[in-house]
């Protein structure tokens, strides 16, 4: 059914889409499909590396140990990028057509009031890709009481 998977991430926050990624290489391993890990850099680089070549050979690294531990194949693309926060979900989008991707797994946080006033990446590229897009929440995540529900 998929043939290429995309994963979203950042090496910034790697416990917030660990989730995303297990679930990304169970539906890789079922389908058989090949599975890419893309991030967005640029700016100012000092949480992970000093430069996007930096930040780009450790995304193939940790690609490369995803691909170890799980027995997928993992690619990595990185985007270099003068101001991530702005430009994320165009070059999210772009990436869909780069990789001829076919199924977007991507993890987000439990949506909370913030929402309301400011979209998530995840629901933006839920909205504007031109491929199906899996949103994962993280389950360990506590559930907002306050939000309603369904």
């Amino acid at each position: 059914m998929f043939e290429h998977i995309m994963v979203p991430v950042d090496l910034a926050e790697k416990e917030s889409w660990a989730h995303g990624v297990a679930i990304a290489c169970d539906l890789a391993q079922l389908y058989g499909a090949q599975l890419t890990l893309v991030s967005v850099s640029g700016g100012l680089q000092g949480k992970v590396s000093h430069s996007s070549e930096e930040y780009g050979r450790r995304l193939a690294l940790y690609a490369d140990e995803i691909a170890a531990a799980r027995g997928v194949e993992v690619g990595s693309r990185s985007y270099d990028v003068p101001d991530p926060s702005v430009e994320v979900d165009h070059k999210l989008i772009e990436a869909i057509g780069d990789l001829q991707a076919d199924l977007v797994v991507m993890a987000s946080h439990r949506p909370g009031w913030v929402e309301y006033l400011v979209n998530s990446h995840g629901g933006r590229m839920a909205r504007h890709a031109p491929v199906s897009v899996f949103v994962v929440r993280d389950p360990a995540e506590p559930h907002d009481k306050t939000q309603p529900s369904g």
